[in-house]
């Protein structure tokens, strides 16, 4: 149960209903009251994502359009551009790409989503960010475009191998999306927008929804045997064999993108030689650690024995050193491993694949190898 808090009180989401019908035990997440978890485990619900097609409920999370003042879509990425440090004025109509907001000192206030719409930016921010992303939208970019917080909108995601079969049957075009393709669609005769992306290494779909036909195309979606409904437990167990980071976990404000591991996110144009590099909040430290490293990088971590190694377990270099080299950021049980896995942070120098480092775990040093990630192949259709 949750605790009862009348000053303030969880929000619900439109499928609050339904994940009670369910039978989802019901948790407090990011100001939300979110399933952790349906009757079927969150053991099974991860092992059925993999290998079928789940239905997770993330209209928690925040969506926000864009729309130039001027007209033109480039006016609007290129202002969006002095927020992020990724070439927004290069993604095509019909795509989307991942990005950060950056500040001063070059650390990350929250990662997003940002598709092309034509004649708007699309955006996905965090739930437990939302009200600050917007915020930071309206203080820097309102002389350019308009800001509109979609509060109207759900937002449910299809993840899986069988996703893209199950969600052709309400919308024809499916088949054709690539990986990262985002862009209104029908689906089920609703006007929705689809992404070809998630949150779980697999192929899959994101679909935002007004909030008055969530339900019904949940239970639409759920309707078909190869879906089952998917609680946060799952969510984060998938994300985390995937190798993906958790805002406030694996990044945040003291984060750099490069100490993150995430320079694949940061494309050319942004950090080196032309008239678009930098520009953006923390720009001399964050192209500094491109040019000379960073101290620090997030390593997968696969643990020798049995024991998950959780959140927050110091590292150490060997056995009897007295002073930690970095921490757990995330870390459990993968259950598509049937072994333990796990993110966290080292020293640049320790972080080549293969190195031996130390978790303390109940007054114990247990060894962990530093481990390529994603640590399950993802299966995303490129």
């Amino acid at each position: 149960m949750l605790a009862r808090d009348d000053q303030n009180p969880p929000r619900r989401t439109p499928l609050y209903a339904l994940h009670i019908s369910l039978g989802g035990k019901m948790v407090p997440f990011a100001g939300y009251e979110m399933p952790v978890q349906y009757p079927a485990g969150v053991l099974k619900e991860h092992l059925h994502t993999r290998a079928s097609a789940g239905l997770f409920d993330v209209s928690h999370m925040g969506q926000i359009a864009l729309r130039p003042k001027s007209g033109r879509i480039e006016d609007a990425a290129k202002a969006l551009e002095r927020l992020v440090p990724q070439d927004i004025v290069a993604i095509p109509q019909g795509r989307q790409r991942y990005a950060q907001f950056t500040n001063s000192d070059g650390g990350i206030l929250d990662d997003l989503m940002v598709a092309n719409f034509g004649d708007h930016l699309f955006l996905v921010v965090n739930a437990a960010c939302k009200a600050e992303d917007e915020a930071h939208l309206r203080a820097h970019l309102s002389d350019d475009c308009i800001i509109d917080s979609l509060g109207d909108r759900a937002l449910i995601a299809l993840q899986g191998p069988k996703a893209e079969a199950v969600l052709a049957k309400l919308c024809p075009e499916t088949p054709s999306l690539k990986f990262m393709d985002a862009g209104p669609r029908k689906v089920d005769g609703l006007d929705c927008f689809v992404s070809r992306s998630g949150y779980t290494g697999e192929d899959g779909f994101e679909i935002s929804v007004p909030a008055a036909d969530a339900e019904r195309l949940a239970k639409t979606l759920l309707a078909d045997s190869d879906v089952l409904p998917i609680g946060l437990g799952a969510r984060d167990s998938l994300r985390l064999e995937a190798g993906l980071c958790l805002y406030g976990h694996d990044i945040d404000t003291a984060t750099t993108p490069v100490e993150a591991a995430l320079e694949w996110s940061v494309q050319k144009s942004r950090r080196t030689g032309g008239a678009r590099a930098g520009g953006f909040p923390g720009a001399d430290k964050i192209l500094g650690h491109f040019d000379r490293g960073a101290a620090r990088r997030r390593v997968g971590l696969k643990a020798e024995g049995r024991a998950p190694v959780r959140e927050g377990a110091a590292l150490f270099a060997d056995t009897t050193a007295s002073e930690p080299i970095g921490k757990v950021t995330s870390g459990g049980f993968g259950p598509s491993l049937n072994a333990p896995v796990a993110m966290g942070y080292v020293p640049a120098a320790l972080s080549a694949l293969g190195t031996i480092v130390y978790a303390e775990v109940r007054g114990q040093r247990l060894p962990l190898a530093i481990a390529a990630m994603p640590f399950v192949k993802n299966t995303y259709k490129r």
